[in-house]
């Protein structure tokens, strides 16, 4: 076992190196051995039994694998982690945190690596990265928009894509524009959950964004990009105008809305509406299998593209198990746990690892996935919008409960 001395020289060495550094093999094969005997505290999001299922079987593979336990903390929200891990470092808590890795991304990873709360640089010198092609999916080191510099590792993409009931709809709205004339001619068939919550804010981001470039053009995603500023009153004047005159079509006239996408998929189930939308690419197909939606469900992306991001993993700068943290999530990145995730259909997972990187009877097994029913192409897939700043989420959350927080306008 290594001494304390020199597990700090080795960190050093692995994380002291620039961003896009080759890995050094010998010194990954002492962190492995270091990482032996570790218990990993994974704090992520428990809201998901296939997820919670899938982290058991990383758990028993890291187990058998490497000699780490992994306990998998489960949160009802990440801000939770975010708020403890700058709680013990206020107190002076440096070396003996809670957590030894956060799923985290958007306005929580801006905070902590604004208050500089996140160990690192490290991810880029785990083996497992140079899978993601870094140089070729910029994405892979961007943050929403903001760069990660070896602070996170990648580990699962989102995008949003809306589904609908096809025994009702022929052809359903393909843009925010369109979506509004259809609530007007289906009153009560569309809602979208209250913002903050995180899925409500997805949909206002996507009406923003889209409605923006409508607007004002393509050169908008430029200052969507910078934090928010001066701009935001006329940027969202499109956004609030939309929703003005979408709100009193919803379900229940806009007066209550949704929390959850459960919800939404259990309203478009019941039929009490026919269109909805899940920030997962494979969420229609995962709710058919569990019988959550019926077969005849159907999904699609905006004509535009739609709000598409990366979900990281990070080591907080207290983690007390730095060297078995990093040996998870390079596993997390490997071809096998990235596989397992994405061909399971309760989990709805889509891989960070470019379709080539799996073999050929994995990619034969993803083909296959594919033409489930519910499942979209990989070529509708590719259109996609980039998330703003962080600030402009916060920002548009806090509008929203000032115009809407009684309901409907």
């Amino acid at each position: 076992m290594l001494s304390h001395t020199r597990f700090a020289v080795l960190l050093i060495g692995l994380c002291g190196l620039s961003s896009g550094a080759e890995p050094n093999a010998d010194e990954w094969t002492r962190l492995t051995q270091q990482a032996r005997g570790q218990t990993v505290y994974f704090q992520a999001w428990g809201g998901d039994v296939a997820l919670n299922a899938h982290l058991q079987w990383v758990a028993l593979q890291v187990k058998t694998r490497f000699a780490i336990d992994l306990n998998h903390i489960k949160l009802a929200d990440t801000s939770t982690a975010v708020s403890r891990l700058i709680a013990e470092v206020d107190a002076g808590n440096r070396e003996a945190g809670s957590a030894d890795l956060l799923w985290i991304n958007g306005e929580n990873f801006a905070l902590l690596k604004q208050r500089q709360l996140l160990f690192g640089p490290w991810a880029e010198q785990q083996p497992n990265f140079a899978l993601v092609e870094a140089d070729r999916f910029p994405e892979m080191r961007r943050d929403f928009g903001v760069p990660t510099n070896g602070l996170e590792s990648p580990w699962t993409r989102s995008q949003l894509i809306f589904y609908y009931d096809s025994e009702r709809i022929a052809s359903p709205p393909r843009s925010m524009p369109a979506l509004l004339n259809w609530a007007r001619e289906h009153p009560a068939e569309f809602t979208y959950p209250r913002p903050p919550a995180f899925l409500g804010t997805t949909f206002l981001k996507q009406a923003f964004i889209e409605l923006a470039i409508l607007e004002f053009g393509p050169e908008t995603l430029t200052a969507l990009a910078a934090p928010v500023d001066e701009q935001f009153a006329a940027l969202t004047e499109p956004l609030w105008a939309f929703l003005d005159a979408l709100h009193p079509h919803l379900l229940r006239g806009g007066r209550h809305f949704p929390q959850t996408g459960a919800q939404l998929n259990a309203a478009l189930y019941d039929r009490e509406t026919s269109l909805a939308f899940a920030f997962n690419p494979n969420e229609v197909v995962s709710a058919i299998a569990r019988g959550d939606l019926a077969p005849a469900t159907k999904s699609y992306v905006m004509t535009a593209g739609t709000l598409s991001n990366v979900s990281f993993v990070a080591i907080p700068v207290n983690a007390p198990n730095k060297a078995g943290a990093m040996i998870v999530a390079n596993y997390l990145l490997s071809p096998e746990a990235q596989f397992r995730a994405a061909v399971n259909p309760r989990l709805a997972s889509q891989p960070v690892l470019p379709f080539e990187r799996f073999d050929a009877e994995q990619r034969a097994a993803l083909d296959a996935a594919a033409r489930a029913p519910g499942s979209l192409p990989a070529a509708e897939l590719a259109r996609t919008l980039a998330e703003p700043h962080p600030s402009w989420t916060t920002a548009l959350e806090r509008e929203w409960v000032r115009r809407y927080s009684g309901g409907g306008r």
